[in-house]
C-alpha cells in the first residue's frame, strides 16, 4: 500500500532527525538551564517513554499474529521509531540529572494529574488496558488487524495530545523539536490506519 510506504519513510527521517537531536542534547543540554524534575521537559519525557513503550510491546504482538504485509510493516515502523525516540528521552532525563520515575501522577506536568486513572493499566489517555492487551494476543488475521488499528488510533490520539502539551510547554527546543515530529508523524499515522480500517470494512472506535 502506497500510504503505508510513505508513512515509513516518513518515520525513517524522524528518526534521523531524532538521533541529532539526541547528539546535539549530549553536548549542550539541549538548552542553558537544565530543566527541573518538575518540569514539563522531564514530565513529557517520563511520561511519553511509558507511553512509547506500550506502543511497542503492542506493535510487535500484531506482528505476530497476522502475515499482512501493510500491517506488519506499518507495525514495524511504530515499534522501531517509538523504541528510538524513548531512548531519547530517557537518555536526556540520564543527561539532566533527573529519575525516570515520578511520585507525582502521569500528565501532572500537563495539569491533568488527576485525570489519569490507571484503570486497569490505562495509565494515560490512549493507552490500552490491560484486558485490551491480553484481548489482542488472542485474535489472528483481520480480526488482530483490525483491533491493532483500534487501539494505535487511541494511542496515537492520546500521544498527540501530549506531544502537543510539550510543544507548547516545554523549554528545551530539541525536545520541543521530536514532540512536533511526533505530532507531524502520528497525524500522518492516523490518516493511514483510517484507511487500512476502511478496507477491513471497520473504522476507529472514537
Amino acid at each position: 500500500m502506497r500510504t503505508v510506504l510513505i508513512a515509513g519513510s516518513a518515520v525513517a527521517v524522524l528518526v534521523a532527525a531524532g538521533a541529532i537531536s539526541y547528539a546535539v542534547a549530549g553536548e549542550n543540554g539541549g538548552g542553558s538551564t537544565v530543566p527541573s524534575a518538575d518540569s514539563a521537559d522531564a514530565g513529557f519525557a517520563r511520561d511519553m517513554a511509558v507511553h512509547h513503550q506500550q506502543a511497542v510491546e503492542m506493535s510487535y504482538i500484531v506482528r505476530d499474529r497476522t502475515k499482512d504485509t501493510d500491517v506488519r510493516r506499518l507495525a514495524y515502523d511504530i515499534a522501531q521509531t517509538q523504541a528510538n525516540q524513548r531512548g531519547m528521552l530517557l537518555g536526556w532525563l540520564d543527561l539532566w540529572g533527573l529519575p525516570k520515575v515520578s511520585a507525582d501522577p502521569p500528565m501532572t506536568w500537563m495539569g491533568m494529574g488527576d485525570m489519569a486513572s490507571g484503570k486497569d493499566g490505562s495509565l494515560m489517555p490512549g493507552m490500552a488496558t490491560n484486558t485490551e492487551m491480553k484481548k489482542l494476543g488472542t485474535l489472528n488475521g483481520k480480526q488482530a488487524e483490525i483491533f491493532y488499528l483500534q487501539l494505535m488510533t487511541d494511542h496515537h490520539k492520546g500521544g498527540i495530545h501530549m506531544a502537543e502539551g510539550c510543544v507548547a510547554k516545554c523549554t528545551v527546543e530539541v525536545e520541543k523539536n521530536l514532540a512536533q515530529g511526533m505530532v507531524d508523524a502520528q497525524q500522518s499515522e492516523l490518516t493511514t490506519m483510517a484507511q487500512m480500517l476502511k478496507e477491513r470494512g471497520a473504522k476507529p472506535r472514537t
